[in-house]
């Protein structure tokens, strides 16, 4: 197992001399397999950075155990197979990119002309290599954050560990991101992400789970999560006369035109479609499709954390 959590509680001293408690966390347990993409999802406060922190060893947990291959997070063998990128990534803003990711190399022991190889590759694969030579405080926030993306993979971690990934980066360069996700799994790497983009946790993470003020509320794989979540029906009919389209208002959410005659009528989850569809028929109009409305992950989200 390369990830386990078990029980896992994190309380942090608030108020006048620290008498106060605050659970960040409270009783995650949690595993994660070789390969997988496993996204942690949750609004601000819900103890995403929280776990992270404690997976990496950055923060100790008030209760509970965190192993890494076997082994406790401080653990230097541990460590070694293990890339992290923070929300907020802070660097030597003096040093130019290549500069830096050299020396993060040397730190995890790459020496010579191999430390200079895989500098000029990973610079490539993050879109940096054009900007390997300029300064780390010339670069824009969604440039910082390719770094960081380079610097946590540097020494092909067996696990990677991202704490908003996708922060600061534009369309093309959460694709980028996304796509270098799915390499490094098929290359064996497990992939653990906390992310607000709901849509990128749908389409990378073969499991999720979701937090609520520091509590597991909602788990599993996305498919089993948004099956059985239809949110109703889609309902398209052509050669509807402005009489028929009257007609079949009442019996639908909302109707929508799409062309002269063609016309999409929107079902709750609750409403039948064979209704609908003898009504059209009724009406002289002729079915095109009848398209259930699946629930997305985020609609899921919504109903277990709001």
């Amino acid at each position: 197992m390369v990830l386990r959590l078990e029980e896992l509680t994190k309380e942090f001293a608030t108020g006048f001399l620290g008498r106060g408690r605050l659970r960040a966390l409270d009783g995650l347990s949690l595993e994660l397999a070789r390969g997988e993409v496993f996204g942690l999802l949750g609004p601000n406060g819900a103890g995403k950075s929280t776990t992270l922190k404690l997976v990496t060893g950055l923060l100790w947990p008030t209760s509970g155990r965190v192993t890494l291959f076997d082994r406790a997070p401080q653990d230097p063998r541990a460590r070694a197979s293990v890339g992290f990128l923070p929300e907020h990534p802070t660097f030597y803003d003096h040093l130019t990119g290549e500069e830096l990711l050299s020396y993060f190399a040397g730190l995890c022991g790459l020496n010579g002309a191999t430390r200079r190889t895989r500098v000029d590759d990973i610079l490539t694969r993050v879109g940096l290599g054009a900007e390997r030579r300029r300064a780390v405080r010339q670069y824009s926030k969604g440039m910082v954050q390719r770094l960081g993306l380079a610097q946590a993979i540097i020494n092909t971690p067996a696990l990677l560990i991202l704490d908003e990934p996708m922060s600061g980066l534009d369309p093309l360069g959460r694709r980028d991101v996304r796509e270098l996700i799915l390499e490094l799994r098929d290359q064996g790497c497990t992939v653990l992400f906390s992310s607000h983009i709901l849509s990128d946790a749908e389409m990378l993470c073969s499991r999720v789970a979701m937090l609520r003020r520091g509590r597991l509320v909602a788990g599993g794989s996305t498919s089993e999560l948004t099956s059985g979540h239809t949110r109703g029906w889609e309902v398209t009919a052509t050669l509807l006369t402005p009489a028929a389209v009257s007609a079949l208002q009442p019996h639908a959410l909302r109707a929508t035109r799409i062309t002269h005659g063609r016309y999409t009528f929107e079902l709750g989850p609750d409403q039948r479609p064979e209704r609908m569809v003898a009504e059209i028929t009724a009406q002289g109009g002729t079915l095109e499709s009848v398209t259930p409305l699946r629930a997305t992950l985020e609609d899921v989200f919504v109903e277990r954390v709001s």
